[in-house]
């Protein structure tokens, strides 16, 4: 009796990509996340009196949102400005519930008196991209639509003409793509904030040619390629908006942008420049530049000094001071 062989087991032991206390995949696909991150469960948080609840958008591919709901909601009469928020983590880590994030989004939430909605996307590599594209589209669309309609924070306190996408690291790539998405629809959103915001490219800029940020910048292109292994390449508008051929910044779908950048980050040329291009490109809108001294990628997740507080301060600002001219001046 004839019997095929057995295939050859995989060696699970053998790493095919890892970043450093970030995460590492295997030959075999298993992902292994190194990063401990805490999650925790939506809450009344004693510090800041922000309410908070998770709400499922679709279950078939597990999409969800936190939602935080502010004091001031119970002690005005108006509706309150909505923040969309979007994580970041290399497209990899972290979640809408992780303890860091929530961490930050509270006192904002707060301070702002905005009604903030946290996405829950899918992660690569498991769901490489464009899935976390398609999962805030998907949310963002729910918020102005169905959620605005249906969900009772929403529908009683969040103001739907005043929008405002935000997102760090990862997450501002994804909240700027979603700004080019409105654009090209003929949507706009009142404000677009891009904190650390993960854009890459060929040619290398800035701080990215020092030799001690040369395994960065070894990992930043790799990672691209690991979570979107459809990409045209390092080039490719998704991950590096302002390459020739990239559609025009002139159609981001919002009235204001503010970018935010950190003087010791490998990321910081490519948000500078993303600044300098969008002013140039004819959008009719308000850009702010910020750049916070002394301090690296992701700092207000780790401290919370007064680098921290000045971020927040001028995110706040943005968002509670939209009344004023559209042009293309700071």
């Amino acid at each position: 009796m004839n019997s095929a062989a057995a295939p050859p087991a995989i060696d699970d032991g053998e790493i095919i990509f890892e970043i450093p206390d970030s995460f590492r995949i295997y030959r075999s696909g298993r992902v292994e996340r190194l990063f401990e991150d805490v999650l925790v469960a939506p809450s009344l948080d004693p510090a800041t009196l922000v309410q908070s609840k998770d709400v499922v958008i679709n279950p078939s591919t597990g999409l969800s949102v936190r939602i935080y709901l502010p004091p001031a909601a119970s002690s005005t009469n108006s509706k309150l400005p909505i923040l969309v928020s979007i994580h970041g983590g290399g497209f990899c880590l972290l979640r809408s519930s992780s303890s860091i994030y929530q961490s930050f989004i509270n006192p904002l939430t707060a301070k702002a008196r905005v009604l903030t909605v946290s996405i829950d996307y899918r992660l690569a590599p498991e769901h490489p991209l464009p899935a976390a594209y398609d999962d805030c589209w998907e949310a963002l669309s729910w918020v102005v639509g169905r959620g605005g309609a249906d969900d009772p924070w929403l529908s009683k306190f969040g103001d739907l003409d005043t929008v405002f996408l935000s997102g760090e690291s990862a997450g501002a790539n994804i909240a700027h793509n979603l700004a080019m998405r409105l654009g090209r629809e003929g949507l706009r959103v009142e404000g677009l904030m891009l904190l650390h915001p993960f854009f890459w490219g060929e040619r290398r800029i800035g701080n990215e040619g020092e030799e001690a940020k040369e395994r960065k910048v070894q990992e930043a292109a790799v990672l691209w390629k690991t979570v979107c292994p459809a990409t045209t390449g390092l080039d490719d508008p998704l991950i590096n908006p302002v390459a020739d051929g990239a559609p025009s910044l002139a159609d981001l779908g919002c009235r204001r942008v503010l970018v935010c950048v950190a003087e010791l980050d490998l990321l910081r040329d490519r948000g500078r420049i993303y600044y300098e291009k969008l002013k140039e490109s004819g959008w009719a809108g308000v850009a702010e530049f910020l750049e916070s001294e002394g301090v690296d990628h992701g700092f207000f997740f780790r401290d919370g000094g007064v680098t921290t507080e000045e971020l927040r301060e001028r995110m706040i600002s943005f968002m509670n001071n939209f009344s004023i001219p559209i042009s293309n001046e700071v």
